[in-house]
């Protein structure tokens, strides 16, 4: 009875996609010739710039196509003291020897997330109701089994769903910034990142209570009829379909086979949801004829489950246009997308080149709400960001009601470091542009020329020097130390949490470090 799982998203996006635009890279392996990294100088008070005159990569809709590139020196402000990037040669990763040996205990806590413990909690809570209406002691199922498959399966799609996640971030940040304790915005934060994990328990136990009500209505198919029996069938196939489309080696490996039947087979499943929930209610077994009677289907709880189900999936597609963009492609391997209107900081949005399929989400770069535009940074990695560079777009399809990702959550803390590596700038650069109060560490090779002359634009306009560090691997001949830099930064900065972008390995080690360290950090989210 009832619609799809991990995501009836209302879009049909999973987390994953959601978790791809926060994700970064660790390569270092670019053979272009790099302009001077910015490096933060300790013991000088005085502002050098050198500029030179650096050629970037074509550039469509006449964006310039050369760019000053400063190399500056400065000090920090009175009484603090700024990481020296030339001292730090510890910047230079360690062997995987010297690497510090991480307790088995802080590996467990890492795995066992949040995101963990709500997908075991609510799977266990459904699994010990189904169990004890199989023993008869759950009078609540005996009479209300849709009601159960219909509301897990609505808390799947509220866990997706834009809107309702907008509402839930901007309760617990305006709720929470101007008087909670920093361990309780941390857990709020945790929360906010990890309900994927009620999203897929939901999913699943929604799945499981359908599975159970089917066998219930084939055990006492001599009372009911023919045609509500092969409704419900015909739901449970759309939902397990939907349901296993969701696993994370199929979405991962064949997400275009993920998108198309989760999305489209869990719409049929929406639809088969409402003609079972109609035709269950219409049909009286008692008297074993139809009635038309709309008191008995509205008083239905599962009809009013139905209904904000499918209130909540139409959302995000009501806000659908198809808007035009201007596309920088500073470098084969990035392109930079500028759209109308500004932003606030933390958002993710989905584009696509057609109105209804392969939607992919990127972070979302703004200097504001007042401001005129925002961008993404689409670094190519698959058919449909290789096609960006090679065939760019003069529109793409989007949804105007964006997504809000774990550094939206950034607004509740008073001080914090955002570290990325590579494309995941994208999902961080605004947290540092529109609040002062964030220290920006982004890792990458040879960004100037691999990101192009807008986005050292925003970071040169609105970031102070004393406010961030920005690593060139290939001039540096090498990755950081990373946990060098954030403890220094951390220290120095007076920073209350940590937000991460990179990718798995870049992420896994942070991770590692700063639960060994004892700094509060988040990461980017894998499902399971």
């Amino acid at each position: 009875m009832v619609v799809s799982p991990q995501s009836y998203l209302a879009g049909g996006c999973s987390q994953d996609s959601f978790d791809d635009a926060e994700k970064g890279m660790y390569d270092s392996t670019l053979e272009l010739t790099a302009p001077p990294p910015f490096v933060y100088m300790g013991q000088k008070r005085a502002v050098h710039m050198e500029n030179q005159l650096s050629p970037v990569s074509p550039v469509h809709e006449n964006i310039p196509p050369f760019s000053s590139v400063p190399e500056l020196s400065l000090s920090w402000p009175a009484g603090r003291r700024a990481a020296d990037a030339n001292v730090l040669q510890a910047a230079v990763k360690k062997p995987k020897s010297l690497k510090p040996n991480i307790s088995r205990w802080i590996l467990f806590e890492l795995w066992f997330n949040t995101y963990r413990k709500f997908f075991t909690f609510v799977t266990l809570l459904n699994l010990t109701g189904i169990i004890m209406a199989t023993l008869g002691r759950f009078p609540y199922a005996e009479n209300h089994l849709g009601a159960l498959v219909l509301g897990n399966l609505l808390c799947a799609i509220l866990m997706r769903n834009e809107l309702w996640m907008r509402f839930l971030y901007m309760v617990v940040i305006y709720g929470l910034r101007s008087w909670a304790p920093l361990r309780v915005k941390l857990a709020a934060t945790s929360v906010l990142q990890h309900v994927g994990g009620i999203h897929s328990g939901c999913a699943l136990s929604g799945a499981g209570w359908l599975v159970f009500k089917i066998v219930d209505i084939i055990r006492y198919r001599a009372v009911q009829h023919h045609a509500v029996i092969a409704s419900g069938i015909i739901t449970n196939v759309f939902i397990i379909i939907s349901v296993l489309s969701a696993f994370p080696w199929v979405r991962n490996t064949y997400h275009n086979v993920f998108e198309k039947h989760h999305r489209f087979i869990g719409w049929l499943g929406l639809a088969t949801t409402w003609m079972f929930v109609i035709m269950g209610n219409a049909y009286d077994i008692k008297l074993r004829q139809w009635r038309a009677d709309a008191h008995v289907l509205l008083s239905a709880q599962e009809f009013w489950f139905a209904v904000f189900m499918t209130v909540f999936v139409l959302i995000p597609w009501v806000t659908l246009r198809e808007v035009p963009v201007v596309v920088e492609i500073p470098s084969p391997k990035v392109a930079v997308l500028r759209f109308e209107r500004g932003m606030q900081q933390g958002l993710l949005g989905r584009i696509s080149r057609t109105s209804i399929m392969e939607y992919h989400a990127f972070g979302i770069i703004s200097e504001g709400r007042k401001s005129t535009h925002h961008y993404m940074i689409c670094g190519v990695q698959g058919d449909f960001t290789k096609d960006l560079v090679a065939n760019p777009p003069k529109t793409v399809w989007t949804r105007e009601l964006k997504f809000a990702g774990v550094g939206h959550a950034s607004a509740m803390f008073k001080r914090g470091i955002r570290i990325c590596t590579g494309t995941g700038i994208g999902a961080a650069l605004s947290t540092c542009i529109q609040s002062p109060n964030w220290f920006l560490i982004w890792i990458g090779s040879d960004q100037e020329r691999t990101f192009g002359p807008t986005i050292t634009a925003l970071i040169q306009k609105h970031i102070e020097p004393e406010r961030m560090i920005l690593w060139d691997s290939k001039k540096r001949g090498g990755r950081p130390d990373t946990m060098e830099l954030l403890k220094d930064a951390w220290t120095r900065f007076e920073a209350e949490v940590i937000f991460i972008t990179s990718n798995m390995q870049g992420n896994d080690e942070m991770m590692q470090g700063c639960r060994e360290a004892g700094l509060h950090a988040f990461g980017t989210l894998w499902d399971f």
